[in-house]
């Protein structure tokens, strides 16, 4: 264990677990009081399959996905998704009547970015958004933002756990919410009541994971 003691979360319809840690940890956009593993939901195809049929169940038949953007390395679960969401009676335009699966790039600037041979799968395009968490809504917003700019529609936004069911007008659906993390808190640097409390930071952690300090 990098730290502290994690302990599991069960979903409420299949055999699904949220793997958690109580701390203090520092993300590049605010402090949280929970480390939220996802690494084996994003990783190990049985568990992505889990979280995708869990998630499809959110959509139904007069929902049309073109493409799937996949954030926070949820390319396994995104991949796992568009399966479920071809598999069924869900609608596309693609004129080869499949699902693209892209993953847009960062700039230093912490925009999303797609090259020119992935902003045609964006533009005209009814763009899914799956994310292994949606929180502050940064990485989300930034998301639809950046479909918006290439000249694509917003289907909707999922992913692991969610601490809101809406992000810029769009619906959020997840696996997790604070119902079953009922005392998660993410608060700005500057606003840090740990931090206030001479708390030091247990680590740093991103979407590859997290660094003990």
């Amino acid at each position: 264990m990098p730290f502290k003691e994690f302990y599991k979360i069960p979903a409420k319809h299949k055999n699904i677990f949220l793997r958690v840690s109580k701390g203090h940890f520092a993300t590049s956009h605010s402090h949280i009081n929970y480390y939220i593993d996802v690494t084996t939901q994003k990783t190990r195809l049985s568990e992505a399959k889990a979280i995708a049929d869990e998630l499809v169940s959110y959509y139904n038949s007069s929902t049309i996905v073109d493409t799937i953007i996949c954030l926070d390395g949820t390319q396994v679960i995104g991949t796992c998704l568009a399966e479920a969401l071809t598999e069924g009676s869900f609608m596309n335009l693609n004129a080869h009547k499949t699902i693209y699966i892209v993953t847009p790039e960062n700039t230093s600037g912490s925009q999303l970015i797609f090259r020119d041979s992935t902003a045609p799968m964006i533009e005209g395009k009814h763009v899914l958004i799956v994310a292994a968490s949606v929180t502050t809504g940064f990485t989300a917003r930034g998301a639809i933002e950046a479909i918006q700019y290439y000249g694509g529609k917003v289907a909707g936004v999922s992913a692991i756990f969610a601490t809101t069911d809406d992000c810029m007008g769009y619906k959020v659906n997840s696996v997790f919410d604070l119902k079953d993390l009922t005392d998660y808190a993410s608060y700005s640097s500057h606003e840090c009541p740990m931090c206030k409390a001479g708390q030091p930071v247990d680590a740093l952690v991103n979407s590859f994971g997290c660094s003990k300090l």
